[in-house]
């Protein structure tokens, strides 16, 4: 086991010195935080690198070509001939080679000679339309390249903003590991050594980490208490995080992120085990990709909803998620085409048979509490009494979840901040549905949204009776363009034959 730990200790120093050489020289091209003072203090800004400032050039040479081509354009449309003169011309021609009688020669030669300035002049003017003719081909063709030259920019840009992201999220965890009290491949509970740090949150740090007696790796959770905090608020947070581990230690779901162990690390912190997951979350995916296809966000969906039947139907007594959101679910691939897991069960629910009535739901004591984008409008009902909740009000978020999977931005209050949220009365005002146009998206799928967001809390379908939707139930169909491109290519291939 010594020998595991040093050589375990040894891989993971060598990881950090690579992803450290690798963030530095990253920061030249795509970018840093730099110190700047302003006024009294000293504040981290952001600069971007070169590989930004090179794209930025680019697009400002394709801009004033852009100008440029738009000003010849105009300019060609104003030189522009009347091209009625090449008809005429043809019937000038076509009149005189019908002439034949030979006793007005003379007549037809002096007429012939008076026309002769106008056949001239329309013989040039035959030429100028050739010429603009050929003048505005160059310019169609300067148009398409040009158009091409911003659409390959744009996709090399994007691909540099992804690049930036990933960046950026790691420089902020390698600062975030310098300087945690673990970092230093401690061996916490005699068992867990801890290898790297995957994220820090607002109060707590989760670690990658192998057990030494189970043999696997693990993701710790250092839940770190502010020592000025006040015995009330110590006392609720350790609540919250130990009715999490109430609530996970008797959950076994293969969507659902297992809880292994609790343990004790001194008065101000304690740890939670948990199953280790190598992906990243939806949330992060979609900052990277921007939208989910149809057919993939599909099965995150019936796989969330696998996860919410067993909360409801497989435990006692049935649990709310309560946060369900994008970043609370997991990709165990790192892709958006593989398996789930839920996490975080910090603000969950159980409807105890003694606080939950089937018909009505239970009281929410914790109003205010969770991610406003994803909660239904009943939980924002201020009045006399607490507002009444049941699995509908996951249901709602795994409405929110598909919508915003499939078009890249919340249903309701999308760049609204919580605090705008509650003030404009957003959620509660969100009794209707708009679709954009694109992507495009299945009838199936968009009716499947709208069930889930179904305004009314009566209305609205339970996690039981949103299992059955027919939309989950039955394969997509394939669309009319793929079927199409597909027997296009069976002939093909027979025709080769």
């Amino acid at each position: 086991m010594i020998r595991l730990s040093l050589y375990l200790k040894q891989v993971s120093t060598l990881e950090r010195k690579q992803a450290r050489q690798k963030c530095m020289e990253n920061r030249l091209r795509l970018g840093q935080f730099v110190t700047q003072r302003q006024g009294a203090t000293f504040v981290e800004n952001w600069t971007d690198g070169t590989a930004f400032t090179d794209i930025t050039r680019q697009q400002e040479t394709l801009q004033r070509a852009r100008e440029e081509l738009d000003r010849e354009r105009r300019n060609l449309l104003r030189r522009r001939p009347n091209f009625e003169v090449k008809e005429k011309l043809t019937k000038t021609s076509y009149t005189r080679a019908k002439s034949k009688d030979r006793g007005n020669i003379l007549a037809a030669n002096d007429e012939s000679s008076n026309d002769g300035i106008k056949i001239t002049s329309d013989a040039n003017k035959a030429i100028l339309i050739s010429d603009w003719c050929e003048s505005d081909e160059i310019l169609r063709l300067r148009q398409a390249s040009l158009k091409k030259e911003e659409v390959d920019l744009q996709i090399e840009y994007e691909k540099l903003e992804r690049e930036r992201n990933l960046h950026i999220r790691e420089l902020k965890r390698i600062y975030n590991e310098d300087h945690s009290r673990f970092q230093d491949h401690p061996v916490l509970n005699d068992r867990y050594l801890l290898l790297s740090l995957i994220g820090k949150g607002g109060f707590s740090e989760v670690h990658k980490a192998f057990c030494l007696k189970e043999q696997r790796y693990v993701a710790v959770k250092v839940h770190q208490l502010n020592k000025e905090w006040k015995e009330e608020k110590k006392a609720n947070y350790i609540k919250h995080a130990l009715r999490e581990c109430d609530i996970l230690k008797t959950l076994d779901h293969p969507r659902i992120v297992r809880l292994y162990d609790v343990f004790e690390i001194d008065t101000d912190s304690f740890c939670t085990v948990l199953e280790y997951i190598e992906g990243n979350d939806i949330d992060f995916f979609l900052k990277q990709h921007k939208v989910i296809p149809e057919k993939e966000a599909r099965s995150v969906v019936m796989q969330t909803v696998s996860a919410l039947r067993y909360l409801n139907n497989g435990i006692k007594p049935p649990v709310i998620h309560f946060d369900l959101k994008p970043a609370n679910i997991l990709l165990g691939s790192g892709t958006s085409s593989g398996e789930i897991k839920i996490t975080d069960f910090g603000l969950s629910k159980q409807m105890c048979e003694d606080t939950y009535d089937p018909e009505h739901g239970m009281d929410l004591t914790s109003q205010g509490a969770g991610t406003y984008w994803y909660l239904p409008p009943e939980v924002f009902v201020q009045g006399p009494n607490p507002p009444k909740i049941s699995s509908k009000v996951d249901v709602w978020s795994l409405g929110c979840i598909f919508f915003q999977c499939l078009y890249g931005r919340k249903p309701y209050g999308h760049n609204q901040s919580q605090a705008a949220i509650l003030e404009n009365q957003t959620i509660l005002k969100a009794k209707d549905i708009e679709f954009p146009a694109k992507p495009i998206v299945s009838d199936g799928a968009k009716t499947f949204i709208r069930r889930c967001l179904t305004y009314n809390v009566r209305d609205r379908p339970d996690v039981n009776q949103l299992a059955d939707d027919e939309y989950l139930r039955s394969y997509p169909k394939r669309t009319t363009t793929n079927s199409l491109a597909r027997t296009a290519q069976l002939t093909m291939n027979d025709g080769s034959n």
